[in-house]
Parts: structure tokens; C-alpha cells; sequence
């Protein structure tokens, strides 16, 4: 019995079909298949019933697929334990936030490419929350503030931000000067999100309402040019914006207090180590980015 064809059967029970654990893999789904067909063999049972959706899981599908995702995830750990040190092998594979991860997190992934010559690194550009273990990602990046789950987060950085508008919306409905006064302001949103604000050492949080929302921060940074609404983006996202006048801080009194930037992995007794090093890379980032002025934020 090939590790192989476990890893297979796994991405296979985790996606639900042939042809996404073929996209997840790098393979093609004739590989997958013959995988499929030899491990089938091996065991003399019949671990997935092909249907026209994709494939189900048989009962003793069930019962293999953990046990199987158990020996993948012990021979990888087995492999980091004997392999030199500092060196990663294998495929990485990553979810990072679209507004944030091309100008802030891609490069941190270049770099990680750049020393391990022999890992795989396959990086989603989106800012929809996957869902780790279903889509088959070993970690995430996240922005903003977590939400409770059962999967495990490590902070990597802070992240700051602003509320601001256009100096036209300004003009036409007024500048808020308290957190409870956004009560009669249009909010540009992600979603139904509460936002929070420092009244002195403590956070205030309001739940905001507007008309228009969006899960990208290009997106709510265009709203918000286009004098639709007051937004809480992020510095790195607005900061020519405000420089030139375009866009005009507001409720300063009261700043939110610092997002962050999280590493998000499934819940397992042993990270891998690739996750690991992925993780230390962007906290070696944001340190040297770190500004000692940011601390009077």
C-alpha cells in the first residue's frame, strides 16, 4: 500500500470527487483514478461510490478515511524529523486574503519558495473564509479580528487602521465624533460586523448600517472615494489616499484598536513544520516592519 495512494484517497474523500482532489493534487484524474483503483484492490473493499455529483464515502470509506488522514499526517512528520535541517519538502497550500496578500503576504511566499528549492507552495487569492479542511489547505492567512472557532491561530502581526470618507460625504452628512453617532452615517461594510473604538482604556463597540457591502477592501476603498459612506480600512490599503486629501480621517478621538494578522491551521497535536516556518517568516516581517511610532496608536 502506496503513501500516495492514502494521500490520494484522502483528498478525494475531503473534496468529494475526483476532479477537485485532482486540481488539489496537481495531477490529472486518470492518475487519481488508477490510485483509487489500486488501493480499492489492496483492501478488497469499495471506499467510494462514484456517483454523478462526484463520489460518496461507503461505510467503510467512513471508517478508512481517518485512520488514512492519521498514517499521511504521522509519515509527513516522520519525513521533517529525518530531513537536514531547515530543509522543506512536499506542497504547501495556502489561503490568503486578496486585499491584503499580493502587495503584503506574496512576497513573504516568494521568499519561502526561494529557500526551500523542493517544496510546492499553491497560494488562493480570496477574501471569502475557506474552509481549511474541506477545500484542503494546510493553513490561512487572516486579517482583521478573529472570529471563535475550533481551528488554531497564531498572531503574526497588528494591523491598523482607519475610519475615513470622502471630504465630499463629509461636507453632505457631517463628520462623527463619537462611536454612537455613526448611528446616523452610512457604514461601507463587510457584512453585519460590529466595529470597536477606544473610549480612553476601553472599547466601545457599535454595530453600524449601510447599503453597501463587500468582502474585499479595494472594494469598500472605491465606496468609500466615491463619497457612499464612512469606512474602517486598512492603513496600508488608504495611506496615499489620505496623503493626497482624498480621503479624510475621521473620529479620531476614538481610533479602533489594532487588527491583526493571524496564521490559521486545522486542529492537530503536531503542526507542520512548513506551517511552522511560514509562520516565523511573517512575524520576522512585521518586526522589521514595525514602526516604534506605532506604539502611540
Amino acid at each position: 500500500m502506496e503513501i500516495e495512494e492514502l494521500r490520494t484517497f484522502v483528498e478525494v474523500a475531503d473534496a468529494g470527487g475526483v476532479s477537485p482532489a485532482a486540481r488539489r493534487l496537481g495531477v490529472s484524474k486518470s492518475i487519481v483514478s488508477r490510485r483509487l483503483a489500486r488501493l480499492e484492490a489492496d483492501l478488497g473493499v469499495q471506499l467510494l461510490a462514484r456517483t454523478t455529483r462526484g463520489a460518496a464515502l461507503t461505510e467503510a470509506g467512513i471508517t478508512f478515511r481517518d485512520h488514512a488522514a492519521r498514517v499521511c499526517a504521522e509519515i509527513d512528520i516522520a519525513r521533517e524529523t529525518i530531513l537536514p535541517a531547515g530543509d522543506l519538502r512536499g506542497r504547501l497550500r495556502v489561503a490568503v486574503p486578496l486585499s491584503f496578500g499580493p502587495t503584503h503576504f506574496a512576497p513573504v511566499l516568494a521568499d519561502m519558495a526561494q529557500r526551500h528549492p523542493q517544496l510546492q507552495i499553491q497560494t488562493v487569492y480570496s477574501d471569502r473564509f475557506v474552509d481549511l479542511i474541506a477545500e484542503g489547505f494546510d493553513c490561512a492567512i487572516r486579517v482583521g479580528y478573529l472570529q471563535d472557532s475550533n481551528l488554531i491561530a497564531r498572531r503574526v502581526g497588528p494591523i491598523y487602521g482607519k475610519l475615513v470618507a470622502s471630504p465630499d460625504y463629509i461636507n453632505a452628512q457631517g463628520s462623527p465624533e463619537k462611536p454612537e453617532d455613526l448611528a446616523t452615517h452610512e457604514a461601507l461594510m463587510q457584512g453585519t460586523e460590529a466595529w470597536q473604538f477606544m473610549d480612553g482604556e476601553e472599547i466601545v463597540t457599535v454595530y453600524p448600517r449601510g447599503r453597501f457591502k463587500a468582502d474585499n477592501a479595494m472594494a469598500l476603498l472605491a465606496a468609500a472615494l466615491k463619497g457612499l459612506g464612512i469606512a474602517w480600512i486598512p492603513d496600508g490599503v488608504i495611506a496615499d489616499h489620505v496623503a493626497s486629501g482624498a480621503l479624510v480621517p475621521v473620529m479620531t478621538r476614538h481610533p479602533p484598536p489594532p487588527a491583526a494578522a493571524y496564521v490559521i491551521r486545522p486542529p492537530s497535536q503536531h503542526p507542520a513544520r512548513k506551517v511552522r516556518v511560514l509562520t516565523d517568516m511573517l512575524i520576522d516581517c512585521f518586526q522589521q516592519a514595525h514602526d516604534p511610532a506605532d506604539e502611540g496608536r
